[in-house]
Parts: structure tokens; sequence; C-alpha cells
């Protein structure tokens, strides 16, 4: 069974970057849509950034501006590059991606089982 792994996770200073990368563990598999979400201790999950297969991109308020999401087709990867961290973007962020065994035919969706980022001083 395809899986979904993530790296990129860690300990950062407030002020600090870090850059997640998601990727397919079967290369049989394409990537379609994707997103990056999280969740922080006591919350519920949330989006924090999406691509559709299109190219099209949507992120939350709180890191439009600050986070990055993107892909490479050619190492079957996406990434999250996060620049400016604070301490409220502590959370464990989770990959979620839309693969597909061949062309032409529907994605299902996958969830890596996150990677950790905690920003403080």
């Amino acid at each position: 069974q395809v899986q979904v792994l993530e790296s990129g996770g860690g300990l950062v200073h407030p002020g600090g970057s870090l850059r997640l990368t998601c990727q397919a563990s079967d290369s049989r598999y394409s990537i379609a849509g994707m997103g990056w979400h999280r969740q922080a201790p006591g919350k519920a999950r949330e989006l924090v950034a999406a691509m559709a297969t299109g190219g099209a991109t949507v992120y939350s308020t709180s890191v439009e501006g600050r986070f990055t999401i993107s892909r490479d087709n050619a190492k079957n990867a996406v990434y999250l590059q996060m620049n400016n961290l604070t301490p409220e973007d502590t959370a464990v962020y989770y990959c979620n991606l839309g693969l597909r065994s061949r062309a032409f035919t529907p994605s299902k969706d996958y969830w890596g089982q996150g990677t950790q980022v905690t920003v403080s001083s």
C-alpha cells in the first residue's frame, strides 16, 4: 500500500524557517491535489495550505505571506516552506495527498502520520 512520508519538522526559534517534505512511497503513483494541515494541542485540525491539481493554491489567513506550498512532480514530492515562524505555529503538521496510480483515473486521499513543529525560544 502506498504511504505518505513526512519529514522536516523540528525545533526552531521564533522568526526561523523550516521546510516540510511529503513524498509518496510508491513512485508508480502521481500526485493530484495536495494539502497541509496542522493540529495544536487542544485544538482541532485545521487547513494550512492546499494546492489543486491545476495549481491553484489556498492558504489559511494566519500563514498567508509566510508559508508557501509547492510540488515537484519529478521527485513525487510536495513541500511546505515555513518562514517567520511564531510560537502559534507550533503543531503537528499533516500532509494530505491525492494520489492516482493511472492516468485519467480518480485520485484517492492519503494522509501522513504527522511531523512535529515546535517554535520556542
